[in-house]
């Protein structure tokens, strides 16, 4: 975009904002995105039944100055795999519209200017980019990481510093002083409100934006340093070639986050490690190969064991339907793994627990050896199988019960998802790496 068409696109920028066909885009994609209702109870659904009366109502209010954003509503939920919960804001549905009109008239201007290195949040970017990229760098021989976790990233955003970077290429004041006011509208949590002196609710569609803008500082930083890395969100590796360069470029970049950005590292989680020990979006870099990191692997067993969980109600084709629900969205990611032992492990330990249903729920053993005859089980097999002093948990990794209830049968009666056979190019074994499980 030239620098009079950048002009003029800016000087109409807070009409844009304000127009009903924008809002009316930014509503379709808060919809989109689902969520629910922030603190005046009104879901998107209700919202959408009197859609021209509350967007007339918006322009209205963001044109006269009568616009004033509500707290958002504080949510709790627990990080995965980790000990502590990730707060979360949920604004009103007209205020996420009011965020998603702003964003769509700022992120044309900022994301042509932010680093190819930056992957979050960005239209045509994505995770898998991310890791691929850091793949090919530590393919190059840089295979020392330096392993940033800013604390509570969200929480910590300077909100003088993001104004003036904003007004560095926004001339209307006015999407400025809307920005400040969605910025300072608050949280509400057990019916009280606390309005931040910094921070950016983490959840509302403009954060992510917002998110980027402020560390766009750090990687034009990272660029001018002649580093390579990598960065999504506040998940940033920096990649290099020895330890002691490593070891340099975590004190020189740290000083740098806290004194210039006046965020805050973790020191505890961050740290320099060869890529292999490293976590990045869920995968780790093994000798320039894509692996689940091991973090991942056991955050996956526990959702298995939380899907199958003891004394469930649930038929076996109602427990493969809910396990199939969170593997195919879960695959269709980690399947950039290069090491199908991982996937295959994974699933074996999903017909595992799945027999061990089926066990249970046979409740006595007679049942249950009953039941395995009528499975095609020999029936001496199936009794010394069974009878044995051992539970549920020990006798569904015995060879006939895999044998009744086979990996073909999950598959093709059951209707259990398989990722492993699929094919895939460039697949190693990580015997080297890892012990074998």
């Amino acid at each position: 975009m030239g620098n009079l068409n950048l002009f003029t696109y800016q000087q109409s920028l807070f009409e844009r904002v304000c127009s009903i066909d924008v809002l009316s885009l930014a509503f379709k994609a808060v919809k989109r995105n689902g969520g629910a209702p922030g603190i005046d109870g009104v879901s998107t659904e209700a919202f959408e039944e009197r859609l021209s009366q509350e967007l007339i109502q918006l322009k209205k209010e963001l044109e006269s100055w009568t616009y004033k954003p509500s707290p958002a509503r504080r949510v709790e939920i627990p990080k995965p795999g980790q000990a502590g919960l990730r707060l979360l804001g949920i604004p009103n549905v007209r205020d996420r519209t009011v965020q998603a009109a702003l964003k769509s008239v700022l992120e044309p201007i900022f994301d042509p200017l932010f680093s190819e290195s930056s992957y979050g949040f960005r239209p045509g970017k994505n995770q898998r980019q991310a890791v691929e990229a850091a793949q090919e760098i530590v393919e190059s021989g840089k295979e020392y990481v330096v392993d940033i976790d800013l604390s509570k990233f969200f929480d910590r955003i300077h909100h003088d510093r993001l104004i003036v970077r904003l007004g560095e290429k926004i001339d209307d004041k006015r999407i400025l002083r809307l920005v400040g006011l969605i910025l300072r509208s608050g949280i509400m949590k057990d019916g009280l409100v606390t309005i931040p002196k910094e921070g950016s609710v983490q959840g509302s569609p403009l954060s992510p934006l917002l998110s980027n803008v402020v560390l766009d500082e750090l990687d034009k930083e990272l660029e001018c340093r002649g580093l390579d890395f990598c960065r999504f969100a506040d998940d940033c590796n920096i990649f290099v070639g020895s330890e002691v360069a490593a070891r340099r470029v975590m004190g020189s970049i740290t000083r740098y986050i806290e004194k210039r950005l006046r965020l805050v590292v973790n020191q505890e989680k961050s740290k320099v490690a060869l890529s292999r020990y490293v976590k990045f979006l869920g995968m780790t870099i093994i000798a320039g190969t894509i692996a689940i990191s091991s973090v991942s692997m056991e955050n996956a067993k526990n959702k298995i064991r939380e899907l199958t969980r003891r004394g469930t109600s649930l038929t076996i084709a109602q427990t493969a339907t809910s396990i199939n629900k969170w593997y195919g969205g879960w695959a269709n990611y980690y399947g950039m793994t290069q090491y199908p032992a991982q996937l295959r492990t994974l699933e074996a330990h999903m017909r595992r627990r799945l027999r061990k249903q089926i066990l249970s729920q046979q409740k006595r053993k007679r049942f249950a050896f009953e039941a395995l005859v009528r499975r095609g089980i020999e029936r001496k097999l199936a009794a010394r199988t069974i009878f044995q002093n051992r539970n549920w948990w020990a006798l569904s990794a015995s060879h006939a019960v895999q044998q009744a209830y086979s990996q073909s049968w999950f598959k093709e009666e059951v209707g259990l998802m398989t990722y492993s056979d699929r094919e895939f190019p460039h697949w190693f074994s990580l015997d080297k790496w890892i012990k074998p499980t």
